[in-house]
């Protein structure tokens, strides 16, 4: 991203509001969509003929997607143009949306929703938070856009049950796929585009980090079938067994896959840097301390809300079996408390650094996550997750604006298009292995009823608690710069 992001869009009549209101409606779309089909999973498992673990794995591997191909669409704004970009993911979402809509059985909803809209957000996000930095000319306006952004993201994701138990119920969980109020509103954006030499993509590193991420994620995925240290069965490919019944659990052979070819990746950038060539992802990103705490916490919250937001949702329909409406109704709580959060977060950050708000934002999540342990029995009252889940809304929303505050403002403007890249990417691959890791937990034959539900709970709670640490690590002052960076300070 070169420096020309500092210059006011010429001839455009558009303002910083009505650029800010479509680019906010897409990234609630993209969090409604990472949720949403959590109340439909009864459904979806009898319409096409698949398991709770096969619904799973398609919403896993949509945020998967979405983290994979993050860096590599951030990169693209500058090579195709942010509004160009925008406009094509919104068209690839929607092509996705109308294939998940209409599939048949569980490979084609993967093909529609989990690839094709997973690639569609991987294209029009980076954009949106591009454009909120090219249309805020001073730090206190763009942590109001990259508040309302967040905060659209927080809401999108808490709403997606509720809204898509409401559709669910009153049409079909297909119908919750087609949204397209979007493309209508982003006819507003006018955007100078991004002046002088373009960059290349870099397309071994592409390929080398997406596939380092589907190995780590899909491996997760793999121990509600084969078990997390032993394998319960066979894992065969072709007609070969690869390891026996017994044996170490595949888990660990594509985790181990996973991080070599990330470990390559890491290898790769730092080659291309070395020989004056331009990487995927500059490694000067991961050597700002503040930055890399920032991202811990942005990882762990999605990863804690839509960890959460599945666990509870597999339990309430295939424990207490609820329907997907009642579903929605009943995690209602945590959307009122990410709202009212969000709403009350520019207030609070004039009052407080970003790093207290993270830190007071984990401390009540956790409060939420013993909660919802400590009152929700098999038997319990539904109201007994009103305290809970309210809680946890709460938290989060505190934290969703704080952390991109911190990680934004850690690097200067010409790196704003590849550390905003690498912001979203982490956030969607907390997305991807909350569902996969919390999910794999109560999905497990090897626990039941409320044993599977307390687990996973114990496990969100864990990462959350290591969310925290980061947090307390974080410097309540200015952000540290490299020598040669001017002096941003956080906004408080």
């Amino acid at each position: 991203m070169n420096s020309t992001l500092n210059q006011v869009p010429r001839a455009s009549t558009a303002t910083p509001q009505g650029v800010l209101l479509p680019l906010a409606l897409a990234q609630f779309i993209c969090s409604y969509a990472a949720s949403n089909m959590n109340v439909a999973i009864s459904n979806i498992a009898t319409d096409l003929g698949t398991t709770v673990s096969g619904v799973q794995t398609t919403i896993a591997v949509f945020t998967l997607t979405m983290a994979a191909l993050m860096i590599p669409g951030s990169k693209l704004t500058d090579i195709l143009g942010r509004t160009y970009l925008f406009r094509r993911g919104l068209l690839v979402y929607g092509v996705g949306a109308l294939i998940a809509a209409a599939a048949p059985g569980l490979g084609i909803l993967i093909l529609g929703y989990s690839l094709l809209e997973g690639i569609g957000t991987a294209l029009l996000i980076p954009p949106v938070y591009i454009l909120a930095t090219v249309f805020s000319p001073d730090l206190t306006s763009r942590a109001r856009a990259f508040g309302a952004i967040s905060a659209a993201g927080g809401i999108g994701a808490a709403a997606g049950p509720l809204v898509g138990g409401i559709i669910t119920t009153a049409i079909s969980w297909r119908a919750a796929f087609v949204v397209g109020i979007v493309i209508i509103q982003s006819r507003k954006i006018v955007d100078p585009g991004v002046q002088g030499p373009k960059p290349r993509l870099d397309i071994v590193g592409t390929i080398l980090s997406a596939a380092g991420l589907f190995f780590v994620v899909v491996g997760i995925l793999q121990a509600s079938t084969y078990g997390w240290f032993r394998a319960s069965q066979d894992f065969v490919i072709g007609n070969t067994v690869v390891i026996p019944q017994g044996g170490i659990s595949p888990v660990w052979l594509f985790v181990l896959i996973g991080l070599i070819l990330l470990a390559w990746f890491f290898w790769h950038i730092r080659s291309m840097e070395r020989a004056g060539k331009e990487p995927l992802l500059s490694t000067r990103l991961f050597k700002n301390r503040t930055s890399n705490l920032g991202l811990v916490t942005q990882n762990i919250q999605w990863l804690v809300l839509l960890g959460l937001s599945f666990v509870v949702s597999v339990y309430l329909q295939t424990v207490r079996g609820y329907n997907a409406i009642e579903t929605g109704l009943i995690l209602t709580p945590a959307t009122i408390g990410i709202l009212l959060s969000s709403m009350a977060a520019g207030r609070l950050a004039r009052r407080r650094s970003q790093a207290t708000l993270i830190r007071a934002g984990f401390v009540v999540t956790v409060g939420g996550v013993f909660l919802l342990l400590l009152l929700v029995r098999e038997t319990s009252n539904v109201f007994t997750f009103v305290p809970g889940l309210f809680l946890v809304g709460v938290g989060v929303g505190v934290m969703l604006t704080s952390s991109v505050n911190v990680v934004q403002s850690s690097f200067p403007e010409e790196d704003q298009g590849e550390i905003s890249g690498l912001s979203r990417s982490v956030s969607n691959l907390g997305s991807s292995l909350g569902v996969a890791i919390a999910g794999t937990v109560i999905v497990s034959s090897l626990v039941t009823g409320n044993l599977g539900y307390a687990l996973a709970l114990v496990v969100l709670a864990a990462f959350a608690v290591i969310g925290l640490v980061a947090a307390i690590l974080l410097p309540a002052g200015p952000v540290p710069q490299a020598p040669d960076q001017p002096d941003l300070q956080l906004p408080e």
